[in-house]
């Protein structure tokens, strides 16, 4: 009767033990799909239509971590979160990944328990006016009021451009982005401020965005990227190489269109990129199949180009609409920052 208790002790301690070890992979292995934290609306990055379809660059990233994990780009839940609840819910382990123009800091690095996995979009924070007031330069607003939203870097920002320019200026803050955009429209505040992006982003939903203009400032550096939790090294990873595929199948120029020709290519570089076999000169098989480091089958990046695309695919989708230049954007050889290391 003790060996029996003790077996029974010992099988539950050792599922106690399985539970406590399992990963995040494992986790949306078992569901069958990846929780992501995107905004509440923001066009070109993560935002809803009338049927709750999601598009924009972070929603893309997402399906791109599916497409990498399930083999299925849909295979997406999406919550959206405010500025304030995003780090929650992450830390809680009510999402996956969170993919929500979040700027990359220090103190978010270092003490909320959470680490960035990459820069998805190099933005900087901008200020949008009325065209009306007439104000052509930031450093015109001595004694503005200015709307943003709470639980941002902007707020800061904000307080260290007027007090480095000596300028006085009353601050409009609610916690919900529809909230701040109304009390702009409706002349609560002089000001609308946020990263130049969502500047060019919110003015579309205006009645009339030629009645606004932004400002050719910029007071910020704002590297966005996705943030996972700390404490698990492999799906840190899968996020991160995510990321890095999009970036390094645009380098090789390999797209969705075709991704399928391209595993023919004597390309060493797109053979491991692709996972595709080939003998090395001694006539040994080349072992091309770098998914098995990521816990991944040997058709996670193909996966990703096929069904998501590479990262100029998705940065021409989403945000050619806000007719927003590559720029910083543009890949190390063309003049930007976007640099991948290499898969080998």
């Amino acid at each position: 009767m003790k060996l029996f208790k003790a077996l029974v002790l010992a099988t539950a301690l050792s599922g106690l033990a399985t539970a406590a070890n399992a990963t995040t992979l494992d986790d949306v292995k078992a569901k069958g799909f990846v929780q992501c934290g995107v905004s509440q609306g923001l066009i070109g990055f993560s935002n809803p239509d009338e049927n709750n379809n999601w598009t924009g660059l972070d929603v893309d990233f997402c399906k791109g971590v599916a497409a990498a994990v399930l083999g299925d780009a849909t295979k997406v839940k999406y919550s959206p979160l405010s500025a304030k609840e995003r780090f929650t819910a992450l830390q809680s382990g009510a999402i996956d990944v969170l993919s929500r123009n979040s700027t990359w800091t220090m103190s978010r690095d270092t003490s909320l328990g959470l680490s960035f996995v990459g820069v998805t979009y190099y933005d900087g924070q901008g200020f949008m006016v009325p065209t009306k007031l007439g104000i052509k330069s930031a450093k015109e607003l001595n004694g503005a009021s200015v709307c943003t939203q709470t639980g941002t870097t902007t707020e800061l920002n904000l307080a260290d451009y007027f007090k480095a320019n000596k300028m006085e200026y009353k601050i409009v803050a609610f916690e919900k982005n529809e909230e701040v955009l109304k009390a702009y429209q409706e002349g609560r505040c002089d000001v609308f401020t946020t990263d130049q992006s969502g500047l060019y982003a919110e003015v579309l939903k205006f009645a009339n965005p030629a009645d606004h203009m932004v400002l050719p400032e910029i007071i910020s550096k704002e590297p966005l990227g996705p943030v996972v939790r700390q404490g698990d090294a492999q799906w840190f990873s899968i996020v991160k190489w995510t990321y890095y595929a999009m970036l390094n199948a645009e380098e090789l120029g390999v797209t969705s269109a075709n991704v399928d020709e391209m595993k023919a290519s004597a390309n060493p570089e797109i053979q491991r990129l692709l996972s595709v076999s080939v003998k090395n000169p001694d006539g040994t098989d080349a072992d091309n199949d770098f998914g098995k480091g990521l816990g991944l089958g040997p058709d996670w990046a193909y996966n990703i180009v096929k069904q998501v695309g590479n990262y100029s695919e998705i940065f021409d989708r989403n945000l050619a609409q806000l007719k927003i230049a590559r720029g910083k954007n543009a890949l190390w050889n063309a003049g930007g920052l976007q640099y991948a290391p290499p898969i080998r």
